[in-house]
């Protein structure tokens, strides 16, 4: 009886259980999707203006859909100062280069600080992630003093250098917990099966950690994609200039006059790259976060 008893209550238990699981799935699914919205609608309001005409573009009382579809704004923005190709190259070059640079010295540092000893270790990677207490804006013009007696003032070369020094704390201490979470014993095992220590460290320790690899050149690439004080102090020649430095210009006008329309398109092609790269890379960014910040 006692048993008999007790299994409508259990009964009754469980439905409770699963209704307020089932509540809260609600609930967390309702608010996303509602913060999705209020995320997306800026963009999907700028992508509908890209796509107006340029006069309705750039009316007084704004609308929500075009009347009619128009690559009028987008026409405009590539025949704007030196080109948007011009503009856009440089973007991706210096992207390229952060991005390059980073990864490279952000593995050989963290692999340096996770797997061997050595004198003044710790006071090293204390000095490294010293660099983020620093701001930003309070050394650009020593900085600019120091490229400007090297020559690569002016350069998206010497911009990327300056770039790729802001972008070593995070990526070493990303990088360094990584290897961290890496048994040492994989490597002594291909050691002993006769691999020499580069060779271990190319093809045991690195495909391990290829999440923190994507976490760092991901972040490093939308850094230096949108950055812009950086180019607005070390780019002085309108051929050298970004996409967020052309937009800006682009936002000045002559005589006070905005081309809102050409603005959107333009904000719509400096969205685009990175939203695809963070959608093809995501699985990786997420593990790599992750991966990087339990150790430390």
């Amino acid at each position: 009886m006692t048993a008999s008893a007790s299994t409508p209550v259990r009964r009754r238990v469980d439905a409770g259980r699963r209704a307020r699981t089932a509540s809260a799935s609600a609930g967390f699914h309702l608010v996303s999707g509602v913060l999705a919205a209020v995320f997306l609608l800026p963009i999907l309001w700028t992508v509908l203006n890209s796509l107006k005409s340029s006069e309705e573009a750039n009316r007084s009382t704004p609308t929500w859909f075009p009347q009619s579809l128009s690559l009028d704004n987008y026409e405009n923005l590539a025949n704007f100062g030196y080109g948007l190709g011009t503009y856009l190259w440089n973007s991706i070059s210096l992207s390229l280069i952060v991005v390059v640079g980073t990864v490279i010295i952000t593995v050989l540092a963290g692999y340096g600080f996770a797997r061997f000893q050595f004198w003044g270790k710790n006071v090293l990677f204390g000095s490294t992630l010293l660099i983020l207490m620093v701001p930003y804006a309070t050394i650009l013009i020593p900085l600019f003093i120091v490229l400007g007696k090297l020559g690569l003032v002016n350069t998206v070369f010497g911009l990327a250098l300056v770039l790729i020094m802001f972008q070593l704390p995070f990526g070493v201490f990303l990088m360094r917990n990584s290897f961290e979470s890496l048994p040492r014993e994989l490597e002594e095992a291909a050691l002993v099966d006769g691999c020499g220590s580069f060779d271990a460290f190319r093809y045991i320790s690195l495909p391990l950690v290829a999440p923190g690899i994507v976490t760092v050149a991901l972040f490093s690439f939308i850094a230096s994609w949108n950055e812009f004080l950086g180019p607005l102090i070390f780019l002085s020649d309108g051929s050298q200039y970004t996409l967020p430095i052309m937009l800006v210009n682009l936002s000045i006008g002559q005589y006070g006059s905005v081309d809102y329309g050409a603005i959107q398109a333009g904000v719509v092609i400096t969205i685009v790259p990175v939203l695809l790269l963070y959608l093809f890379l995501q699985r990786f960014y997420v593990s790599g976060l992750v991966n990087g910040a339990l150790r430390g």
